[in-house]
């Protein structure tokens, strides 16, 4: 498997039990509403987090030196708190303010934050990274991919549902890691049964944005 061919790269032991310890801790500490929110990389944490994965081993020449972390969002999964996600691209990113040029949109906005869709050579230079706080069995509702899709460009509607679902199952461990390029069809179950899923998902992209655009905040 290489993250170029399939689109998806697994880091077994990415994260030791301190980390994953530590992590687990300041998610406790956040708002019982911040599950699902886009904005975690402002905290102090997640920025010491950053500088600790650009630094591991594991990641070097997976991570490009001139990426910078845009975003981080907790997805947690639980007996209170479960959904699915149909198949799906990753399209829009967080942006500093509107810029009016061809080849954007459409806008959004979540949480404050201003959201748009670039162009898709933009979006095929973004890579996600997926770390585990908890198990994440078949039962618990992993991320499913399609590999090698990524390599497709943006999909529409109609061409995605004209795809064979051969969806492959990303189980992990706590403190395992998944590279992912955003472009590569996903999705993922509700999980089944109480259990705990809590995942960290990281989005890297290059410091410097084509048409005028800006990160609101980079680390």
């Amino acid at each position: 498997m290489t993250l170029e061919r399939d689109g998806h790269l697994a880091l077994p032991g990415l994260l030791d039990t301190s980390a994953c310890a530590e992590l687990t801790a300041a998610c406790a500490a956040l708002p019982a509403c911040a599950a699902g929110s886009r904005t975690l990389l402002s905290q102090p944490w997640c920025q010491q987090l950053v500088a600790r994965l650009r630094a591991h081993p594991a990641l070097q020449g997976l991570l490009p030196p001139a990426h910078r972390a845009v975003q981080c969002t907790l997805f947690e999964k639980s007996g209170q708190r479960n959904w699915l996600v149909p198949l799906h691209q990753d399209l829009s990113i967080p942006v500093a303010h509107r810029v009016a040029a061809a080849g954007l949109g459409p806008w959004s906005e979540k949480e404050g934050l201003l959201f748009v869709q670039p162009p898709a050579a933009l979006l095929a230079e973004l890579l996600a990274l997926r770390l585990h706080l908890d198990p994440c069995g078949v039962a618990d509702g992993p991320l499913q991919v399609l590999p090698g899709t990524h390599r497709s460009g943006v999909l529409s509607d109609a061409q995605i549902a004209a795809l064979p679902r051969a969806l492959k199952p990303c189980p992990a461990a706590p403190g395992d890691g998944l590279l992912l390029r955003p472009l590569l069809l996903h999705a993922s179950s509700k999980a089944r049964g109480s259990s705990r899923r809590r995942v960290l998902h990281l989005l890297f992209g290059p410091a410097e944005l084509p048409l005028g655009l800006a990160w609101p905040l980079a680390a």
